[in-house]
């Protein structure tokens, strides 16, 4: 079975890993791929029947519906929604590349797609040394980009295509995910982004609320922003 391990990252905090995450497993299942995915690191958790735990890392968990303890998933919450390694230092929380692959062992799984998803952008730190990035290359994980088209938001993807590639890491695909339904141009940017990423769109999510585009109010989001995915190209990857 070809295995294929994908780290998720985003052109900066609050472009849609989290929706799209779930939206491609919902997509991949409906192929009837076995999916497992991860979130290592979640910065901004509640207090749920006395544990903390966080809204993204619960949307993979519900999405997977498998039997899999939250904290399989996201071994570490860090309770204030800061910068992750600011936020395990005011916790005593030792957060490192090592500590990461001891709580997550990616090669256990017999899963087609192993999903990871990443905290803020592509170079947020672990600690004074270390970076995500720092994790997903010791994972040697394709990589796969969400582009929350926004003003700025070329520079913002290429910047980090290039770090991406100098990481030595394959940047596999791009998600266009439209998050600002006022940006201006926003198909030409689409254009741009496709001519100056190497590497192929594999989603376009269109701007989704429940009082616009939604047209069945029983369906979530995600089921909706998962017919979207292009499943074709993405299985090509």
């Amino acid at each position: 079975m070809r295995q294929q391990k994908i780290f998720i990252t985003g052109t900066d905090t609050e472009v849609g890993k989290t929706f799209f995450t779930v939206a491609l497993i919902r997509a991949l299942k409906k192929t009837g791929k076995k999916v497992m995915a991860y979130k290592p690191v979640a910065a901004g958790c509640e207090l749920i029947n006395g544990k903390w735990s966080n809204e993204d890392a619960r949307a993979i968990i519900q999405v997977l519906d498998t039997q899999v303890e939250y904290q399989s998933v996201n071994p570490i919450a860090l309770k204030s929604p800061i910068a992750p390694h600011i936020a395990a230092q005011q916790e005593s929380v030792d957060l490192n590349v090592g500590r990461l692959q001891e709580l997550i062992k990616l090669d256990s799984e017999a899963a087609e797609f192993i999903l990871v998803e990443g905290a803020g952008g592509w170079l947020v730190p672990l600690n004074e040394q270390q970076t995500l990035a720092d994790y997903a290359t010791a994972e040697q994980l394709d990589v796969l980009l969400v582009v929350g088209l926004k003003l700025g938001c070329i520079n913002h993807a290429l910047l980090t295509q290039q770090v991406i590639k100098s990481s030595g890491l394959k940047l596999v695909g791009w998600v266009a995910n439209h998050i600002d339904p006022n940006m201006l141009e926003q198909q030409a940017n689409i254009h741009t982004l496709k001519k100056s990423l190497d590497c192929p769109l594999v989603a376009e999510i269109p701007w989704l609320t429940p009082n616009g585009r939604v047209k069945n109010q029983s369906q979530s989001l995600t089921e909706i922003a998962c017919d979207y995915v292009r499943i074709g190209e993405f299985l090509t990857l």
